[in-house]
């Protein structure tokens, strides 16, 4: 059975990258978890940026993956925009990159770090674009601008679920989900007689 050395190359940065973020990784620690010669690895990658980027492109095609199969076509847009985004959420902190990545953000602000935690967001911020584009046009919601409807859902998911926990105890799934419906369904504007 042939080894697929750039698969094995790509699995090794990706626990390299994830145990000690991108600034802290190096070629020959990625040869060495990966029981390879350091040249092995520039047969396949350019260098280390080039590494680091295959692997959050196939991070963001996981993330994709996860939204995809939270959908379900008989639950009403919200309620799916709440699995989907809970089940990023969920994916995103258990997910040893990430979690080191982020935490490199904000002790560091490595500028390639920061690029790719952008790309995953508007990888999503995409992916919500297109599912509020399909419920506009099934009449599940009023007309809007896809792209600033997308980015208040993200941005206000983001905030319930990590902001929040910041200085108040977290909220759990369900509650989330209660406040989601209130701000972006009904609204909080009294009724008037």
């Amino acid at each position: 059975m042939a080894v697929d050395r750039r698969k094995q190359i790509v699995e090794a940065a990706a626990k390299s990258f994830a145990l000690f973020g991108y600034k802290a990784t190096t070629m020959d620690q990625v040869a060495r978890i990966a029981n390879v010669g350091k040249g092995t690895i520039y047969t396949f990658f350019v260098n280390k940026e080039e590494l680091f980027d295959e692997i959050m492109k196939d991070f963001i095609r996981d993330i994709l993956r996860i939204a995809e199969e939270a959908i379900d076509p008989s639950r009403p847009f919200f309620e799916n925009m709440h699995r989907v985004l809970y089940g990023v959420l969920d994916f995103r902190n258990r997910h040893a990159l990430t979690v080191q990545l982020t935490h490199e953000i904000r002790e560091v602000g490595t500028p390639k770090v920061r690029e790719s935690m952008d790309g995953i967001e508007k990888a999503l911020l995409a992916f919500i674009r297109d599912k509020v584009s399909e419920a506009v046009g099934k009449g599940e919601m009023k007309p809007c601008d896809p792209d600033l409807t997308a980015f208040v859902i993200l941005k206000l998911y983001f905030a319930l679920v990590n902001d929040w926990e910041r200085t108040h105890a977290p909220l759990g799934k369900e509650k989330i989900s209660q406040l989601m419906e209130l701000y972006l369904v009904h609204g909080l504007a009294a009724e008037l007689p």
